[in-house]
């Protein structure tokens, strides 16, 4: 991104596009947001019977071939210990040897949904735990043999019972990856409507919207999202109850803001048309959240608790918000037109100086920055210059490169900032780079001073070359 041509030993002027710069920038961006979708893998998840007695061994006592196959038998019959022999079933089938021998006996999930829609209420409850466990086997057969129950599932979800909700919830989500037959026999089913559905009538409940937003993320990090879930996504109420979960308010957990922040996380580094999020408030939202996350960090030692509260918890959920932030400006003119008019810049740069998203705030401020001269103009004024110059002594070598590239593309608007960083003694900063890094941050450095501050010196500095 950075080039000089070079003829000998003697530095010619720049061979450098501003342009080429945006460019290659803007993939470096694209392949940094992938890496991230890419990172965090698709998960199950085990609910544990709160009720469940830890040390009984029932795997151990229900693990042979005969014992699985003589409890199938038992719970074909009705009667009063019914309940008991799915208690135990639920239990056994955390083993995956019983989980294949279950699957395997004839009508053993019609048997399953039959009891799940049968009258008995502790019945429903253990026969949909029973389903919970088999979802959550790492057995590439058992998810599809789970099929026959996902439509009582989904109906399942507007009832009202918060435990049973939340079953079905995780059972749905850990069947979501496990194929691409369960996935297409769900979004056909109404999974999507049924989400959107359950968040709007349990949004007050945090165990349940934490739930969905599991179940939601399960089906967005799937390889076909962009093409078949993230339009119907986008086109329900889904991203609006998304954007509501994000907030810092202490009475509300953390569990489901993380959880719909990563929601949001895949559909802004999807690619696809983000205008839905935008009107939604997605930017002024996600900026509140961090202001107010930056504002509790930075008095935490003022109010007794907070600190605590905020500095090893909420940062989690600062970094989530600031991901999505960042994929939404990294495309977009009209995000960043937005985050301007909305006069987020000085808040922004005010989060510069928040524990753990020093990073994620400039890769922000560097895509509003490259897109237009005015918005480099405009983070001048709010005093981004002065802050780069506290950033730019950072530790964290990943802070330093950034607030080069920011740096470069502010000195590259004019000559009236390139006047207020000298000023401010950015010639000196810069010195110092150049005589005592390494690398990329030495090259760029010896850079801006050749081409925007120190122009006569330009020969002196001809063996400083900065990559391309």
């Amino acid at each position: 991104m950075w080039r000089l041509s070079r003829v000998g030993h003697k530095a010619g002027r720049a061979g450098y596009s501003l342009e080429e710069f945006r460019v290659k920038r803007q993939e470096h961006e694209k392949t940094l947001r992938q890496a991230r979708r890419d990172k965090q893998l698709v998960s199950k998840r085990l609910l544990v019977n709160e009720d469940e007695d830890q040390q009984v061994d029932i795997l151990h006592t229900y693990s042979d071939k005969n014992d699985v196959i003589s409890l199938f038998h038992k719970l074909q019959h009705s009667g009063p210990e019914r309940e008991a022999h799915l208690k135990t079933l639920s239990k056994s089938l955390r083993d995956l040897s019983v989980q294949l021998l279950f699957i395997k006996q004839e009508n053993s999930i019609h048997m399953l949904v039959g009891l799940l829609t049968g009258p008995n209420t502790q019945c429903r409850l253990q026969s949909v735990r029973c389903l919970h466990e088999l979802s959550h086997s790492p057995h590439p057969s058992v998810g599809p043999a789970c099929l026959p129950a996902t439509p009582y599932l989904l109906t399942y979800l507007s009832g009202q019972s918060t435990k049973f909700t939340e079953l079905c919830l995780y059972t749905l989500g850990n069947l979501c990856p496990d194929s691409d037959v369960v996935r297409e026999k769900l979004l056909a089913q109404g999974i999507i409507p049924a989400l959107a559905s359950c968040i709007e009538n349990q949004k007050h409940n945090t165990a349940v919207v934490e739930a969905i937003g599991f179940t939601l993320s399960q089906l967005l990090q799937t390889k076909d999202a962009s093409e078949k879930i993230i339009p119907l996504v986008l086109a329900s109420s889904l991203p609006s109850h998304l954007l509501a979960c994000l907030t810092p308010d202490q009475s509300f957990s953390l569990g489901p803001a993380i959880e719909c922040a990563w929601c949001l996380h895949y559909l802004t580094s999807s690619g696809e048309d983000n205008h839905v999020l935008l009107a939604c408030g997605a930017l002024l939202r996600c900026s509140t959240l961090l202001a107010s996350l930056g504002s509790a960090v930075a008095q935490g030692n003022k109010e007794e608790g907070v600190e605590l509260a905020y500095v090893q918890t909420r940062p989690s959920l600062a970094r989530e918000s600031a991901w999505v932030l960042n994929n939404l400006t990294a495309q977009s003119s009209l995000f960043c037109s937005d985050l301007m008019t909305l006069n987020l810049g000085p808040i922004l740069i005010q989060l510069l100086f928040s524990q753990g998203i020093t990073t994620m705030i400039l890769r922000v401020l560097a895509n509003v920055a490259h897109k237009k001269k005015e918005f480099c103009l405009q983070l001048a004024d709010h005093g981004l210059l002065s802050s780069l110059s506290a950033t730019l002594k950072m530790a964290e070598r990943e802070a330093v490169t950034l607030s080069l590239d920011i740096l470069f593309m502010l000195l590259s608007r004019g000559s009236q900032v390139v006047e207020d960083f000298e000023r401010q003694g950015g010639i000196s900063l810069l010195e110092t780079f150049q005589y005592c890094s390494e690398g990329d941050v030495r090259r760029k450095a010896a850079y801006l001073l050749e081409h925007h501050l120190l122009s006569s010196s330009a020969q002196c500095m001809g063996s400083c070359i900065p990559s391309s």
